[in-house]
């Protein structure tokens, strides 16, 4: 019912800058909170920033707090991560979400795109 497409992952230096989008289409006059998450090779998924559904509230992992920041346009049905002081430990494939209710825990989204490689070098 939800579409989410993300964009902007990319190869870039540590200490270095990187902004993501995520563009949803579909059923997207239904209110949803989102959510960024990533995953590095042989870890499982984890929770990075989440939005309310005003964008009024935001919350992080503790490993993102003061780096990483997360924003929303619903009029243009956009969510950006804006990313700063890369690490190499940030390197994974990061993806967005749509979550019915305010959650940290990957089973909570129903829906997800399909992904956006950002490989950070040391």
């Amino acid at each position: 019912q939800v579409q989410l497409v993300e964009s902007g992952g990319r190869l870039v230096q540590a200490g270095g800058s990187l902004i993501l989008s995520c563009a949803a289409s579909g059923r997207t006059f239904r209110p949803y909170h989102m959510g960024w998450f990533r995953q590095a090779p042989g870890k499982e998924r984890e929770f990075v920033a989440g939005i309310s559904v005003s964008g009024g509230s935001t919350f992080y992992a503790d490993s993102v707090k003061g780096r990483f920041s997360i924003s929303r346009d619903n009029a243009k049905n956009l969510v950006y991560l804006q990313m700063n002081s890369l690490k190499p430990e940030d390197t994974a494939v990061y993806y967005c979400a749509a979550a019915g209710i305010p959650s940290i825990v990957v089973a909570s989204y129903d829906y997800w795109g399909q992904g956006t490689q950002v490989t950070v070098s040391s």
